[in-house]
């Protein structure tokens, strides 16, 4: 299974452009130190939620759109190796990578109210293929429910392949830190015992994604256990498009 590092960034729209000339720069150092592959998704059909949804999660303004990112990795090692040595440039500048130099390549968003974090996949189903349209999630998952979470995604995957989904990932919080001003565990209001699920879904398009979308919902199939094992109250979702993406 894959080791993922999980983004949620708030981005202003105007600076759309700039953000993706600034990740596929920045990014190409990750494929370069081991990832297997890069992703950058933009807002595309972001709700609002009475509980946690994606704007509240990075206290994203009126004029900033919600990015969902994630890089893969082949396990956690390479990740860690890769890490040591970005903190290692940050550290002896003069010996780092000009691309991950602010002054040459500037975050076009507030890096403060990012919200990041390590996974382990437990989840890899489908054939995703560039482009596809990505649905984002993340839930809130009992420590000691990780089994029960596991089997639901993984029995639940033949009916959303055929409605017509390409593929699902679902990683399980490893390395999540806590934010002064925003983290995963804010963005689904996570208790002492919960850990955080990020996850995705992908589509062919978006217009297939929208037309199943009543289908689904009014399939007998489309049954959930009695007993969840998480909150859907405080799971957050959204559809994006992807801008970039390196593999």
């Amino acid at each position: 299974m894959s080791y993922i590092d999980g983004f949620v960034i708030a981005c202003p729209t105007a600076n759309k452009d700039k953000f993706i000339a600034h990740a596929k720069m920045g990014d190409s150092v990750f494929m370069d130190l081991g990832a297997t592959r890069v992703v950058e998704c933009w807002g595309d059909d972001v709700p609002e939620g009475k509980v946690t949804d994606f704007r509240m999660a990075v206290k994203a303004k009126p004029d900033e759109a919600v990015i969902f990112s994630w890089i893969e990795w082949p396990d956690k090692a390479t990740r860690d190796a890769a890490f040591a040595k970005m903190t290692e440039w940050m550290q002896n500048p003069e010996k780092g990578d000009p691309r991950m130099d602010p002054e040459k390549n500037p975050m076009p968003f507030d890096g403060k109210r990012m919200i990041f974090g390590g996974f382990k996949a437990i989840v890899e189903l489908g054939d995703t293929s560039k482009g596809d349209y990505v649905q984002g999630f993340l839930l809130p998952v009992r420590d000691n429910r990780q089994e029960d979470y596991r089997k639901l995604e993984t029995e639940s995957w033949p009916f959303f392949e055929k409605y017509g989904a390409t593929g699902v990932v679902a990683a399980w919080g490893d390395d999540v830190p806590e934010g002064e001003q925003t983290d995963f565990y804010r963005a689904v209001k996570a208790e002492d015992s919960e850990k955080v699920v990020f996850a995705w879904m992908t589509w062919p398009d978006k217009a297939t994604c929208d037309a199943v979308a009543a289908e689904m919902e009014n399939d007998p199939e489309m049954k959930m256990p009695d007993d969840m094992p998480f909150d859907g109250m405080r799971m957050v979702w959204a559809g994006f498009k992807p801008v970039v993406q390196l593999d």
